[in-house]
């Protein structure tokens, strides 16, 4: 098990500057700059394009270097110094854009995969153990409309009903007199109000897609041999389920770790906008359509990392759970 989780550790370092260089060049390749994107911002608004004024712009971020000299200078810092760089469009240190959208990012989504475990883990084994029963075409029905309803269009939904039945206006965190308000206990209870919506939305096609993944690898595990000799030897019904096939069937939920972790800070853009919520991804669009190169580049950056410490978790874990995996 150790040599195992060293090979997946020893990966990781060049994966990351693979990454990195990956990131830093995708944000190169649209052409021109920052500066670029500003002069025509300023054209199209009929404001006169100073070439003196753009020139200094592209002296001060570093434009006008190699993209080796401004590669190393960006990853240099963030590695040494914990400095992502500067936003150009927002005129603000990258760190003091993200860090808060992405406590809120984390809060949401985190609140999101707790309930898409939750729901979708028991009901996936109850449809599997019951198969074909009354409430297992009910499930079935309800994860069929899940995947299939667009999330946003659910958010509007709840929102209209929110505000038509209760004349309760659900979109963001906050009510009004909250947002700019100190911690308390009113405020909290204020959040929690809200954080329902954005949970549910975000959740559905999710514990939609969970239930009826557990439906299906719970159903092959259970006509395998080994269940059947175990049930013929008298093994409580309970104990082979949740022993060995749910043990077994659990390897999905565990994989998705790898997509779940920048998952949970990425969020859902659209519902994001709909909702009104403080999160990264309406900060992010604007970075990438205003070529704001060191704002978008930390994004991609972060979202990669997370990607490879998900997948690091989940080989872990899977190791863990079915043996079998430790000796491929």
């Amino acid at each position: 098990m150790l040599s195992f989780i060293l090979k997946r550790l020893l990966l990781f370092i060049p994966t990351f500057f693979v990454i990195s260089v990956i990131s830093f060049t995708l944000i190169q390749l649209p052409p021109g700059d920052y500066v670029t994107a500003y002069s025509l911002q300023l054209a199209s608004s009929g404001q006169e394009v100073n070439e003196t004024i753009l020139e200094a712009l592209r002296n001060r971020y570093g434009l006008d270097q190699p993209f080796y000299v401004q590669y190393f200078k960006w990853i240099g810092n963030i590695l040494l110094e914990g400095d992502f760089g500067h936003s150009m469009a927002y005129n603000l240190p990258v760190g003091d854009l993200i860090w808060e959208r992405l406590f809120w990012t984390f809060a949401i989504s985190l609140s999101t995969l707790i309930f898409t475990w939750i729901v979708a883990f028991p009901i996936g084994i109850y449809s599997a153990t019951h198969q074909y029963s009354f409430f297992d075409y009910v499930f079935t029905f309800i994860g069929f409309f899940g995947q299939g309803i667009p999330d946003f269009l659910l958010a509007l939904v709840l929102m209209w009903l929110g505000y038509s039945l209760f004349g309760l206006d659900i979109g963001g965190l906050f009510s009004a007199e909250f947002r700019e308000a100190p911690w308390s206990i009113a405020k909290l209870i204020d959040l929690l109000k809200h954080l329902w919506v954005p949970v549910i939305v975000l959740g559905i096609s999710g514990t939609a897609g969970l239930i009826r993944t557990m439906r299906a690898n719970l159903l092959d595990e259970l006509r395998k041999p080994y269940v059947v000799t175990a049930r013929a030897k008298g093994m409580k019904e309970w104990q082979l389920i949740w022993k060995y096939p749910v043990r077994v069937a659990l390897n999905p939920f565990v994989s998705s770790i790898a997509y779940v972790l920048p998952g949970l800070i990425s969020g859902t853009t659209i519902i994001s906008v709909v909702l009104s919520l403080p999160t990264t991804g309406p900060i992010q669009i604007r970075s990438l359509m205003s070529q704001d190169m060191y704002l978008a580049g930390s994004f991609f950056l972060l979202l990669s990392s997370l990607t490879i410490i998900g997948t690091f978790i989940s080989d872990i874990l899977l190791a863990w759970i079915d043996p079998r995996i430790r000796l491929e």
